[in-house]
């Protein structure tokens, strides 16, 4: 479900920034002076592409995941027969990985591309958000391990109602 609204939106960025390239209006350039970078025709051509290269990336890691997770999806429900099945389990997580691996390279890249967004009007914004997007890409790679309670839900419960019962008497 993530993967496709992914895709989807990489390919409406993807239109979009396509029409701004192929425009003949002053849309293409940025703000002029207002923030130190290469501004030249050439310049804002190839931060346009580089743009467009990384979403078309992005959409294409995302479809591979969509049909990936689709198709373990098919293999799951498949009926097995005793031994002569082509279709074993291992094949199946291995597909399931694969389909993972390609969501977390088609999340990684569309991150990566928005300071390249920001790259339109200036290196500094770039720096500026590159720093911001590294606690979140850290958060996204990292799983924190909470301590484990050291009573179990049902020991709680029943401290609970010793408890209640105390104070009753």
């Amino acid at each position: 479900m993530g993967s496709t609204l992914m895709a989807t939106t990489c390919v409406l960025l993807c239109s979009g920034l396509a029409a701004m390239i192929s425009s003949t209006y002053s849309v293409k350039k940025p703000l002029n002076d207002s923030v130190y970078g290469a501004h030249g025709e050439l310049m804002v051509a190839m931060k346009y592409v580089t743009l467009l290269v990384f979403f078309l990336f992005s959409f294409f890691c995302h479809s591979l995941s969509v049909r990936s997770l689709n198709q373990v999806n098919y293999l799951v429900n498949t009926v097995q027969y005793c031994g002569s099945s082509l279709i074993t389990t291992d094949y199946v997580s291995e597909l399931f990985e694969k389909g993972s691996i390609f969501n977390i390279v088609g999340n990684r890249i569309f991150y990566l591309g928005f300071p390249l967004i920001l790259w339109i009007f200036g290196p500094v914004l770039v720096f500026v958000s590159s720093i911001a997007i590294l606690p979140i890409l850290y958060n996204l790679d990292f799983i924190f391990v909470c301590k484990a309670p050291s009573k179990t839900m049902s020991d709680q419960m029943a401290d609970h109602r010793e408890n209640k019962e105390l104070r009753m008497v």
